[in-house]
């Protein structure tokens, strides 16, 4: 009997040029001089270009491959969902990039770059992953060099204690979706997300509380990605102490990655136990945007690392919109799923433009206080305008028109699905979020003493190129929001 499996180099070439690219960064880190070592930067940004542009002849979106002999299941489809997860991993590791130019001192060139394209590379797989096997190993292969990349500065006393909460949280979850996934296998017998779906509601009724249990403590796992409460206490601390584009990475792409997983598993391999995942959805859609809401919304501006924190917890209000959707999939099918992929876009693009403005202020302040951004209209407009832009857009206020739109497009997932309270939640907790947003975005325009010019610091161009493609990305949405109505009208899965 032939096992071997068909394999399409063409529907795999973004997550392996990510990953060649990996490999000869570290290779090439063993040769070149240190005076060179920047070159190692270019390299990865080279590598992530090209694995954006390696989704152009996919974009029919119909490619599989690592697929069974005789038309059996394949275990990477590069359909509708998987590239434009793949656009937006691949972007903001390359906007990542971007903010980590020129490189600190004190960050490893070599390690740096290599963890971070070891990471970007399975994030890239993980959407296109059609099998549980597939889906666990892209899901470690973005966390694990996480650990690390968090914990790598050297001479940093709160990067290694951050690494190990982080690395002790995501272990656990970890542990509890491979027990989840045992479960699943035993129940159902294949790991292929088709098969599952097909067999695990008839599975043998002596089967039938073993199957629930591996379904719920599967979404452990993915839920710990995108930060949904209880498994978000890691956030802050692990934001603060990180160096602030592995922060921006983290908000940003592992986020992704997480949510990513959450749908496969729910409505590609669960689809028929809807009535157990989609009210725990809804319940940690609720608790997580509220919780993260709140605790931002106690930030104390004059408090060192204040506007990371602030990120951080944002970041997880932010979580709670992206999970409405997912629970509303249950109700009604999922093409509510499009609404997620919507927002998480439209997130993405203004919060790596939001922490390209605080790499830029951090030159001149270091210590992250929010205060620091008192009068920046007056030391830098272009920068100011930019991130009032961004805040406006996470708040849903014009001119950040993209942000309006996508918060209407996932409260109107949670109507059409009868989620009456959770559109009520959400509806409290996009007011309350508007008063930190305003407030930060308040400070930007206050009067403050003239700055000497050597407070006037030009933004690097690394940080000015990765800044001006975040607010083109956002002005690009906010004068196109038709895209929104395409990603949450169709089918994506």
């Amino acid at each position: 009997m032939n096992l071997v499996q068909s394999v399409d180099w063409v529907t795999i070439a973004p997550p392996t040029l990510v990953a060649v690219t990996a490999v000869a960064v570290l290779v090439a880190d063993l040769f070149l001089p240190a005076a060179r070592k920047g070159w190692l930067g270019a390299l990865t940004v080279g590598g992530l270009v090209l694995a954006s542009l390696a989704l152009l002849p996919l974009r029919a979106g119909e490619r599989t491959s690592f697929c069974a002999p005789d038309g059996g299941p394949c275990a990477y489809a590069a359909d509708t969902f998987a590239l434009w997860i793949q656009l937006l991993v691949l972007a903001g590791a390359l906007l990542t990039a971007l903010l980590a130019q020129p490189l600190d001192k004190d960050l490893p060139a070599g390690e740096f770059w290599f963890l971070l394209l070891a990471s970007a590379s399975g994030a890239a797989l993980l959407p296109a992953a059609r099998d549980m096997a597939t889906l666990i190993i892209a899901l470690e292969l973005t966390t694990l060099p996480a650990y690390a990349l968090v914990g790598l500065r050297r001479g940093s006393r709160r990067g290694p204690e951050s690494a190990l909460k982080f690395f002790l949280t995501s272990v656990t979850a970890t542990a509890i979706a491979l027990l989840g996934v045992s479960f699943v296998y035993a129940a159902a017998g294949s790991l292929h997300f088709e098969a599952i779906a097909a067999a695990l509601p008839s599975a043998d009724p002596q089967l039938a509380t073993l199957a629930k249990t591996g379904v719920a403590l599967t979404l452990v796992g993915f839920a710990f990605k995108t930060a949904a409460v209880p498994f978000h206490f890691w956030v802050p601390d692990t934001y603060t102490g990180a160096p602030l584009p592995v922060a921006a990475y983290l908000s940003v792409v592992s986020k992704t990655a997480g949510l990513a997983g959450l749908i496969l598993v729910t409505t590609v391999a669960f689809p028929g136990f809807g009535d157990l995942w989609g009210p725990v959805l809804a319940v940690l859609a609720a608790l997580t945007m509220t919780a993260g809401n709140v605790a931002a919304l106690r930030t104390d501006p004059a408090a060192p690392g204040g506007t990371i924190r602030l990120l951080a917890w944002s970041s997880v209000g932010q979580a709670g919109y992206l999970l409405v959707p997912l629970a509303a999939a249950a109700y009604v099918g999922p093409s509510a799923v499009g609404a997620s992929v919507a927002y998480a876009l439209m997130y993405a693009a203004v919060n790596l433009g939001a922490f390209a403005v605080a790499a830029h202020v951090a030159r001149r302040a270091p210590e992250h206080r929010l205060d620091d951004y008192r009068g920046l209209y007056r030391r830098h407009p272009g920068a100011a305008l930019a991130l009032g832009f961004f805040l406006l857009c996470l708040a849903g206020l014009p001119p950040g028109v993209i942000g309006l739109f996508a918060k209407v497009a996932v409260f109107s997932t949670a109507v059409d699905a009868g989620l009456g309270v959770l559109a009520v939640i959400m509806a409290l907790n996009v007011v309350i979020a508007l008063y930190y947003y305003l407030r930060w975005t308040a400070l930007l325009f206050e009067k403050a003493p003239a700055a000497p010019d050597a407070e006037r610091a030009a933004v690097a161009l690394p940080v000015r190129s990765a800044l001006t493609l975040a607010a083109a990305a956002g002005a690009v949405l906010s004068v196109l929001p038709q895209l929104i109505l395409t990603l949450t009208s169709g089918e994506l899965l």
